[in-house]
């Protein structure tokens, strides 16, 4: 018996992609990491791809109690994680209902392959800051190397 559909002869029946018998989905290339050049930074809408801002909303789920501690071990190189096991107990960056976001991060590079960010937290009237260190290694990956956070609480209006 022999079919001469052509619907048999390219696919299964139950298939609905373009895709052979035996023949991988195609994944989208994913782009290399590469340093982030000071200066201005992508519209808000692309701000997560900075690394900047990646790590201060990684830090600021941690420090408010919304994921564990563990979430940022392969991600902290150094004295960091140390630092971060100290600070997350108390979630320090934890507010009364409202969920805190980062308002605003910035940094400083001293070098290539370090920034020095600092970010500005907010949750209502309710502002706090935070500052932390990035490194890059020999594979171009960022990892967190220090972690602070600003002394007393303050509202936006003072």
């Amino acid at each position: 018996m022999h079919h001469t559909s052509a619907r048999t002869r390219t696919k299964p029946g139950d298939r609905h992609d373009s895709r052979g018998p035996g023949r991988a989905a195609r994944r989208p290339a994913t782009p290399p990491v590469a340093p982030v050049a000071p200066g201005p930074g992508p519209a808000v809408g692309g701000r997560s791809r900075l690394p900047r801002y990646w790590f201060a909303e990684r830090l600021l789920s941690v420090l408010s109690g919304h994921r564990p501690v563990h979430w940022m071990l392969g991600h902290t190189i150094g004295d960091a994680y140390e630092q971060l096991v100290r600070l997350a107990p108390g979630a320090p960056l934890r507010t009364n209902g409202l969920r805190p976001a980062v308002r605003h991060c910035d940094e400083y590079v001293p070098r290539p392959g370090v920034i020095e960010a600092f970010a500005r937290i907010a949750a209502g009237e309710q502002v706090r800051a935070m500052a932390f260190r990035l490194e890059q290694g020999p594979d171009l990956r960022w990892r967190c190397a220090a972690v602070e956070l600003g002394g007393e609480r303050v509202t936006a209006g003072v």
